[in-house]
């Protein structure tokens, strides 16, 4: 059988096909990966490069991998965070013609790492609780889409920085299944595998000498449940209301919108007595605050990261009557125009200010969400603005170098 490339971008078989494919994946030569840190895999796993993209390729038999490959776009079209699949390539062989295993190639999630490569330093309480509130918001948002993962797990998700947080996506979909709908029994079976799971590795991690002594691997585990079940109750609770209390569905909806979901359609109900009314609300997915910044000046972050930049951005534009518009332009005033000045004249300028040898993984916004934080603190110190001069500088000079120290952790987890 010929070599089969099969993607989901033209370009992107031209670019495989210069990867040594007729090697046994674990005896890949040197010149083709990327030293990057791996997490723990049923499969052998390696990154690697294809042209300007860096790629993960896992080898899998061939039915998994086109099944995962499968799963994988979907959830792509329904905006759940998770690895891009690229390609699934079959009909390898060796130089004998000896057949090989078919390989799933994702593109690398630039700025993410896998909890392991976490804990190469002995990680806080505070930050592994950040660790679990990510976790049970990739399982809510998978749950509402009706995707039963199957094996979530620390192992199976990748971490990346979020304004202080964290957001956690899905790596291994090749045990997962899309349904219409998911029942509670599927919902608390997913659950149970990850109280499960989360002890094991933490366990793991405790033999290992790299636990915190004060974590108990056991009662982290159950806490990935009351995270969850906190936020799934907060997301698809029915709600009674004194009839004419508007301002209550709205309050409810707001709340909502705070914690990075949008709702869709609401299904409101009057009493027989017409006193109360019944109201729930469909929430279809999070990323609110992401989809109001992407629309307001182009900027694509992570939901926390997105919140802290609308604040900031909101901040700016009060300050923005003070005639450095054109007075002649009706348009000049407009939300959307005076975000592009925002992230042309503040923004951009205060993150080009931050060396690139110096950012390590952090991407732009969180390098952005950094500055505001330190600023912040150096300003309560002060009992003044300091500015974000001040603060860029101090934070070139005292905090980055130690957060090159500590791989891993936002600077305010150091």
């Amino acid at each position: 059988m010929a070599l089969q490339i099969s993607a989901t971008n033209p370009e992107h078989p031209a670019l495989l096909l210069a990867l040594p494919w007729q090697v046994p994946l674990e005896d890949w030569p040197e010149e083709h990966l990327v030293p990057l840190p791996r997490g723990i895999s049923r499969h052998v796993v390696r990154y690697a490069r294809a042209g300007d993209e860096v790629i993960a390729v896992k080898e899998l038999a061939e039915r998994p991998a086109l099944r995962e490959y499968g799963l994988l776009r979907d959830l792509d079209r329904l905006g759940i965070p998770a690895v891009d699949a690229l390609a699934v390539v079959t009909g390898r062989t060796d130089s004998a013609g000896e057949p090989l295993e078919p390989v799933l190639v994702t593109r690398h999630l630039g700025g993410s790492l896998p909890y392991r490569s976490m804990f190469e330093t002995t990680m806080r309480p505070a930050t592994m609780h950040r660790l679990m509130d990510a976790l049970a918001v990739l399982l809510v948002r998978l749950h509402l889409a009706g995707f039963a993962w199957g094996d979530c797990s620390l192992s199976n998700t990748l971490f990346r920085r979020d304004a202080g947080a964290y957001a956690a996506y899905l790596v291994d979909a090749e045990t997962g299944e899309l349904h219409p709908g998911l029942s509670t029994g599927q919902r608390d079976y997913d659950l149970d595998l990850a109280r499960v799971n989360i002890s094991g590795e933490l366990l793991d991690l405790e033999a290992s000498g790299a636990l915190h002594p004060s974590v108990d691997p056991i009662e982290f585990g159950m806490e990935i449940c009351a995270r969850y079940q906190g936020l799934w109750q907060e997301l698809t609770r029915v709600s009674v209301y004194p009839a004419g209390k508007h301002h209550h569905m709205e309050r409810r909806i707001r709340r909502l919108n705070d914690l990075g979901f949008d709702v869709a359609e609401m299904q409101i109900e009057h009493s027989p007595s017409g006193d109360t009314v019944t109201f729930v609300p469909k929430v279809v997915d999070a990323g609110h605050h992401q989809r109001q910044l992407l629309r307001l000046t182009g900027l694509d972050t992570e939901e926390n990261q997105a919140r802290r930049l609308l604040n900031d951005l909101e901040s700016w534009m009060a300050t923005q009557d003070d005639g450095s518009g054109d007075p002649g332009d009706p348009l000049a005033a407009r939300p959307e125009v005076l975000a592009h000045r925002w992230v042309r004249e503040v923004f951009r300028p205060t993150v080009r200010a931050v060396p690139p040898d110096l950012r390590g993984t952090m991407d732009a916004a969180e390098i952005y969400h950094q500055l505001l934080e330190h600023r912040w603190y150096m300003s309560e110190r002060a009992q003044h603005d300091i500015g974000i001069e001040t603060a860029v500088k101090d934070y070139i000079d005292h905090i980055l170098p130690r957060a090159r120290e500590l791989p891993g952790l936002p600077c305010d987890a150091e």
